[in-house]
């Protein structure tokens, strides 16, 4: 596990169909989970910056960086909630690329969406959104030349499954980029991250009535794994090479695993 100091200066699938407001397919998985982000969904942006003073934009590029992902790629984004990981790798892949990103809510895929239809850039029309299980992902073995998951893999609940079917959609010597809150095992850097999750993130959650489903994140937190626990999860699931970054001074943290 290494620690990064950082500091601010058209393809047919046959297994799915297409997202649109009048054919969403309902998913039947972790449901109370799915409840959660389908009621946070509206907020869900303008809390992510009020919360990381933005910063939450500079670690999700350096996750796209790690992807390998590049121009004329076809590329997957697991969890990608309202879609921010799914634009940049957008931009990432160009027009000659191809970007599909699947989530299991209904409400975060149609904000998505909607800021699809606002965006002018020719490459973002290479999107396609897909209400999907993350641990029954809908593609083709070796279909993928990069993955991302952005806060999504904790929110897994079978998680060893769940990166198991990403290392099966993707191929040989591609590489996934989860990028997640970190498990700190410093007990100083652990108390900074729970002194902020109560005193910052549900005070300012609170304003939107979302108190209880931000409380959320700090048991979640404990619950997730460690660096050196992903890196093993991530060899146990079919991937060939696995390296942790701790970043933001181990507050957040990138898997990055090689298939």
């Amino acid at each position: 596990m290494a620690t990064l100091q950082f500091n601010l200066p058209s393809i047919t699938w046959p297994r799915h169909r297409q997202l649109s407001r009048s054919n969403l397919r309902p998913v039947h998985c972790a449901a109370e989970r799915q409840e959660l982000f389908n009621r946070i969904a509206p907020v869900y942006d303008n809390l992510n910056d009020l919360l990381s003073l933005g910063l939450h934009r500079v670690w999700k590029r350096m996750a796209i960086s790690w992807s390998g992902a590049k121009e004329g790629d076809t590329v997957l984004d697991v969890c990608c909630g309202s879609g921010d990981l799914a634009f940049l790798l957008s931009e990432k892949v160009g027009i000659k690329g191809k970007v599909i990103a699947l989530d299991f809510s209904k409400e975060q895929l149609q904000v998505a969406q909607s800021r699809q239809r606002e965006r002018l850039k020719a490459c973002y029309k290479n999107i396609e959104w897909v209400e999907g299980n993350a641990v029954d992902l809908p593609f083709s073995d070796l279909t993928f030349d990069a993955a991302t998951v952005g806060y999504g893999l904790r929110n897994i609940i079978d998680r060893h499954k769940g990166l198991m079917e990403i290392s099966r959609v993707l191929k040989p010597g591609s590489k996934v980029s989860v990028l997640d809150f970190n498990k700190n095992t410093h007990p100083f850097t652990t108390s900074i991250q729970e002194w902020l999750l109560d005193n910052v993130v549900v005070p300012v959650a609170s304003g939107y009535d979302l108190a209880s489903e931000y409380q959320y994140l700090k048991n979640s937190i404990r619950e997730y794994l460690t660096g050196d626990e992903l890196e093993k999860l991530a060899l146990e699931s079919g991937f060939s090479a696995a390296k942790y970054f701790e970043i933001n001074f181990g507050l957040m943290g990138n898997l990055v695993t090689t298939r």
